[in-house]
């Protein structure tokens, strides 16, 4: 039988000259979380770029001749290029006839032989185990250790995952539990990465937001985190904290002493703490220095290192290799319950393995060339190339941004993103608000329309009140990163004058 809503449905498609029937899944019925996912750096203002570069390639006249999507943290396809011996090994794991081939350095055959021999059938076309390849769980626990100066990583507390975007999604689905004033509630940054939003809303989590202080470079104040989770005790159940250190998409690095704060607080509150640390390579400001939880936790004595319970993200995606699209990533997990461990394996192993060759990529990060190993010298020269590039570009992005009147730029201190404050006219304010846009994604968008620039506005990854910011990453090669700076300079000056 078909009730008064089917029938009021099928009136709609009819006069909108559609089919008859009903879809089975719609708008209207289908998963009320997955409406409320928004993820802005992909969003509307992406989309729209990717119909103007269809519309270049079709002849339509533009004030430019290409989009530069500044948008996203996606290295290689902003030019640079890929460290030789990665995909050197990658290839020889692809295509084992290339192991007699004497093109490829010794270390390379090694490394992929020893890869292939603990893959099913020889090949990274086999599934392999729900957690990780055993070899390559181990060879993370070793990069941990000496990462850590020798705190000891245990290889069954690593899971290997689809980038560490997997293993974070993964992890909170984990801890989120309870209905109504007893849901579980997630603390996020604000400004935050958007996957932590999004997750959330999928999750019908509670996000708790705690603020960044702007006028100290982003940093982290305990006050602010005890602030947050007093207020949220009022309408959920507080029991995750998540870290981006070196933030994203803020940039700074956390000093030790706020990272031993944020520890105790965690204590103290009885909070899951979630440490995303994919950007670890990334620290360019000088002073700066990365310090990761793991090890802080562990320094601080059994106090600490015994009762906080604490899961840790690495990707392939960031640092030096850039290898965004190889999905490859691992999650070390601290002080969990064993039946709840358990129960984490279960959960993974639904989706049956994380990509092989992105396994495969990881381990030749956490298992790089050796001072004795023929590739060694390409390798270190390839990487630190990388990195000083990615620090020039960070330091001529503030001075740049600095030199422009109305925008305020804070040092890039880590990680491949700024993330400048705008100030924007009443008038612009009132004409977003006409056209039902928040102001700087009516900036965002006319940026795009009118010099091909594509950024992500502030108000995608969340902002105090009343004020403007948009993201933009440092990738690109540093001549086009003179020219974007320089774009968004002219443009912010003209934007700023027809508002005036």
């Amino acid at each position: 039988k078909w009730s008064c809503f089917d029938v009021t449905r099928m009136s709609q498609h009819a006069a909108n000259g559609l089919p008859g029937r009903v879809k089975l899944l719609n708008v209207d019925n289908m998963n009320p979380n997955v409406k409320r996912v928004e993820y802005a750096v992909r969003g509307a203002i992406v989309q729209r770029a990717v119909q103007i570069e269809k519309e270049l390639k079709e002849g339509v006249k533009k004030p430019f001749d290409e989009v530069i999507k500044a948008n996203i943290g996606d290295a290689h396809a902003m030019g640079q290029k890929p460290i030789t011996f990665l995909r050197q090994v990658l290839a020889l794991c692809a295509y084992p006839e290339l192991l007699e081939d004497d093109k490829f350095p010794a270390d390379a055959k090694q490394r992929a032989r020893r890869i292939l021999e603990a893959c099913g059938g020889h090949s990274i076309g086999a599934y392999s185990s729900s957690q990780g390849i055993d070899c390559i769980r181990q060879d993370v626990a070793r990069y941990i250790e000496k990462r850590d100066g020798g705190i000891p990583s245990n290889p069954d507390n690593i899971y290997l995952a689809t980038g560490a975007s997997d293993a974070i999604v993964t992890m909170l689905k984990m801890l989120v539990c309870g209905e109504g004033r007893d849901r579980t509630g997630v603390m996020i940054s604000i400004p935050q990465y958007p996957l932590y939003s999004a997750a959330l809303a999928d999750l019908a989590a509670v996000q708790i937001s705690y603020y960044l202080d702007e006028d100290k470079c982003w940093s982290l104040d305990v006050a602010e985190l005890k602030r947050a989770v007093d207020a949220a005790r009022q309408h959920c159940n507080p029991r995750v904290l998540c870290i981006i250190n070196p933030g994203n998409p803020t940039g700074q690095v956390q000093s030790r002493q706020c990272i031993e704060d944020v520890i105790r607080f965690a204590k103290d509150e009885r909070l899951f703490l979630m440490a995303d640390e994919v950007y670890q390579d990334n620290v360019y400001a000088e002073g700066c220095k990365f310090h990761s939880f793991k090890r802080v936790l562990f320094e601080m004595g059994p106090e600490y290192s015994t009762a906080v319970e604490m899961a840790s993200f690495h990707s392939t995606s960031k640092c030096y290799m850039g290898e965004c699209g190889f999905r490859g990533g691992y999650m070390e997990v601290i002080n969990m319950d064993p039946e709840v461990k358990a129960q984490l394996t279960k959960l993974v192993s639904v989706r049956l393995c994380p990509p092989v060759p992105g396994q495969a990529l990881l381990d030749l990060v956490v298992n790089p060339p050796q001072p004795d190993e023929p590739s060694y010298h390409q390798f270190t020269k390839e990487r630190a190339t990388v990195l000083a590039t990615l620090a020039e570009k960070a330091r001529l992005t503030e001075q740049i941004f600095n030199t422009v009147p109305g925008i305020t730029c804070n040092p890039v201190q880590g990680a491949m993103y700024t993330f400048p404050r705008i100030a924007l006219p009443q008038k612009a304010i009132d004409k977003a608000t006409e056209e039902g846009l928040s102001p700087d994604m009516l900036y965002c968008m006319r940026l795009l329309e009118e010099e091909g620039i594509c950024l992500v506005p502030g108000s995608g990854f969340g902002q105090r009140e009343g004020t403007f910011h948009f993201r933009m990453t440092i990738l690109p090669p540093t001549e086009k990163l003179k020219i974007v700076l320089q774009k968004i300079r002219e443009f912010h000056v003209r934007f700023t004058q027809e508002f005036s």
